[in-house]
């Protein structure tokens, strides 16, 4: 039932905790649905070179530029996208929920184009197979912002206080990570599935697997969290540019998506050239990479819970400016990877380790920033749009990770036709010198003034 607070409004009940991790289990669907279209493009169609020589899958698109200029349009349409079903999701008086209407629509194609992207229709390359990654890719992103953005308002919406905000946060961190943790095996089952399939075929039987189990577990929140009992009954009477607009000047919103698209460039580095990185700079097979990842986010999990802590303690702008530089140390470790007398193994899992802390901040904290910075301008101006922020959020962070899918491929043929050692180690550099601007940029957001909103005073 609904309860009145100390100035008379009346606040929604709070989600009870076996309807949050519901809530969060749609996350790790999500995750683990996106994870192939999201870090294994380049894997697929330009894979590196196998340890015995050759490529690991036939050729389906010839050039390397194309396949960038696919894949970076593909994001950058996603990322467009995003504010418009953002401001469509904000003004919704759906019956159903303004939020799980949209994601309702989108679970299902979501799931089935994430495979659908891996099945080129011709052998060999050819314009077709270019053409089918084009527009396979564009639909894919379409329905994940629609199912994904929505999800994010819904978040800070479910959460009444920073606190609950915060505890949501880090809960659907822990699923995405679990989705992540669980994408990245992707090779280890490729490799069973090659028992009785080719290597491409082992592939897209993988991505299959993942597509139905994330689509059970996206229908999840859908299904049991009702949001018109859960939420409070807040529709944007503004205009969908004049949304974007006003959350755009929104100073403080404005320094952290900036430095957010900063480090979603440097991130997208990592995802797309992991498999390169072990194989070509440590000389060990693709199935070590599931190793390393596994590792990686098995460690972030000791963070969760302190990380959340120390952000209650010190601040959530400390915390994150402090994973900035953790990372950017992490990504000059991993270009160090085949350059010093360390035993490949060894140096990949330390690498790793070091790189699960800021890997746990990254994944909790901006999201709990972004819902702080949503309700404290909804405070501000009566106007509450949190799908609005989220979505122009990811537009910038899409813009990142455009650009680093379209450049990815040409910085790592750098002296060659495919991936060269240097190319391929060149992209780390870029990586740092990107999280070194998002740690710059990401100073000049003033976290006392948005907990002074939050705060009534």
């Amino acid at each position: 039932m609904n309860i009145t607070d100390q100035t008379g409004t009346t606040v929604p009940p709070t989600l009870p905790m076996w309807r949050k991790i519901c809530f969060a289990l749609g996350q790790l669907g999500w995750s683990l649905g996106s994870y192939g279209v999201l870090n294994l493009i380049n894997y697929f169609y330009n894979p590196p070179t196998a340890a015995g020589g050759g490529r690991l899958f036939p050729l389906y698109i010839g050039s390397a530029a194309a396949l960038g200029i696919v894949t970076a349009g593909g994001r950058l349409f996603d990322g467009i996208t995003d504010p418009l079903l953002a401001g469509l999701s904000d003004r919704s008086r759906s019956r159903f929920g303004r939020r799980r209407s949209f994601m309702a629509i989108g679970a299902i194609p979501f799931a089935v184009l994430g495979v659908l992207v891996f099945v080129p229709p011709a052998d060999g390359t050819g314009a077709l197979n270019i053409a089918w990654l084009f527009v396979m890719s564009f639909l894919f992103y379409l329905f994940m912002t629609m199912y994904v953005t929505p999800y994010f308002a819904l978040m800070s919406e479910l959460g009444h206080s920073p606190e609950e905000r915060l505890q949501l946060s880090t809960m659907i961190s822990i699923t995405w990570a679990l989705g992540f943790m669980l994408g990245s095996q992707v090779y280890l089952l490729q490799d069973m599935f090659e028992a009785f399939a080719a290597p491409e075929q082992a592939l897209q039987l993988s991505l299959a697997v993942f597509a139905a189990v994330s689509l059970v577990l996206m229908l999840l929140p859908i299904l049991l969290i009702d949001e018109r009992k859960y939420c409070e009954n807040r529709v944007n009477s503004e205009p969908l540019l004049a949304s974007l607009r006003t959350a755009l000047a929104n100073r403080n919103f404005r320094y952290f998506v900036l430095s957010d698209l900063s480090y979603w460039l440097a991130i997208t580095f990592v995802q797309t050239g992991i498999s390169f990185y072990v194989i070509m700079l440590l000389g060990l097979d693709g199935a070590a990479a599931s190793g390393f990842l596994l590792v990686m986010f098995l460690a972030s999990f000791v963070f969760y819970v302190p990380i959340g802590i120390v952000a209650a303690k010190l601040g959530k702008k400390r915390v994150l400016l402090a994973a900035f530089v953790l990372f950017i140390l992490a990504a000059l470790l991993m270009f160090s990877w085949g350059l010093v007398p360390m035993p490949p193994l060894l140096h990949g899992y330390l690498v790793m380790i070091m790189s699960a802390l800021p890997i746990a901040i990254f994944g909790i904290l901006p999201n709990a920033i972004i819902a702080d910075v949503a309700e404290a301008d909804g405070m501000r101006t009566g106007n509450h749009k949190a799908a609005i922020f989220f979505g122009a959020r990811t537009l910038m962070q899409k813009i990142g990770t455009s650009i680093t899918l379209l450049i990815f491929p040409l910085i790592s043929t750098i002296g060659g036709d495919a991936a060269t050692v240097v190319g391929v180690r060149a992209t780390l550099l870029v990586g740092a010198a990107g999280l070194a601007l998002g740690w710059w940029l990401f100073r000049k957001y003033d976290e006392a003034e948005v907990l002074k909103t939050l705060q009534g005073s």
